[in-house]
């Protein structure tokens, strides 16, 4: 009976475990600051602007508005940089979540602003 008791005790708290390091936005679903940056370098924004913009969008965005925001990236036959305000517009389109494109526009001005202040 305590053996059996032990079992399922054990069984409950490996498997809550399990539920919080595995499900969506769990321990390794967790952004980091530094994961996001990198984005934004693979994606070539310059280093000063990815290095503000970074941490802002990790905390401001969640998992699932991050994975979002990857729909914006080049697709085939697209240049790195959108060419024409028109292709921009198709990848803000193709993200198809308004406060995800918001929360970018809000901090991409506000790190521009501020490095600016700063003379970069």
């Amino acid at each position: 009976m305590l053996r059996g008791l032990i079992i399922l005790t054990l069984a409950i708290v490996l498997g809550a475990g399990a539920y919080f390091v595995l499900r969506d936005d769990g321990v390794l679903e967790q952004v980091t600051a530094e994961r996001v940056e990198q984005a934004l370098l693979d994606n070539r924004v310059p280093e000063p602007m990815a290095a503000c913009m970074g941490p802002r969008l990790a905390d401001r965005l969640s998992i699932g508005q991050l994975r979002a925001l990857e729909r914006a990236k080049p697709q085939a036959g697209e240049s790195t940089l959108p060419l024409s305000t028109g292709e921009a517009m198709a990848r803000l389109r193709r993200i198809d979540d308004r406060e995800a494109v918001e929360q970018v526009v809000i901090v991409a001005g506000g790190c521009g602003f501020d490095l600016m202040m700063q003379g970069f």
